[in-house]
């Protein structure tokens, strides 16, 4: 048939010439850019080039990190409350969560008073509850007794308990 269709191997133009040579392709078949194409050649041949190599860890960009001042609030706020106790409503386009209520609440009290930072917390958290918005604190989870006592059990502790039975029983 044609030969190859990698792009390695030719252009479209030459693979499209060829089926024209050979007689697969009729002339009244040929694409609308191949006599453009044929008119004004590009000056360097559109060759595809295999890179010889990865790129040398040296010539890669280091990116650095981001942080915005509002991280910090956010970061503060996920740690005391969590991210409640409903997930996201992400398929309506202006839904805010209550992460997002807390930190422009935040900004908006920042500029009003001079207040550190953490009674500018304490007193976000109370004007949103004055807005209705109920933020419930994070509570450690309870750590569950093992219902296996075998679990809990030393192992030198069981053998230093096993070694004066074996002597007994000799």
């Amino acid at each position: 048939m044609a030969g190859s269709r990698l792009e390695r191997v030719g252009t479209v133009f030459t693979r499209v010439r060829d089926l024209m040579r050979s007689g697969v392709m009729k002339r009244s078949q040929k694409p609308l850019w191949y006599d453009v194409y044929e008119a004004f050649p590009p000056k360097r041949d559109p060759v595809h080039v295999r890179p010889l190599g990865r790129p040398l860890p040296s010539r890669l960009e280091n990116v650095p990190e981001i942080f915005y001042r509002e991280d910090a609030v956010r970061a503060r706020f996920y740690e005391q409350y969590g991210t409640g106790p409903r997930p996201f409503d992400l398929s309506r386009s202006n839904f805010v969560s209550t992460c997002q209520r807390f930190v422009n609440k935040y900004t908006e009290l920042e500029k009003q008073s001079d207040l550190d930072q953490q009674v500018l917390f304490l007193e976000t958290a109370k004007a949103l509850l004055a807005e209705g918005v109920v933020l419930k604190r994070r509570t450690a989870l309870p750590v569950e007794e093992s219902r296996e006592p075998a679990l809990e059990l030393n192992p030198s502790d069981v053998a230093a308990e096993q070694s004066p039975a074996d002597s007994q029983q000799k």
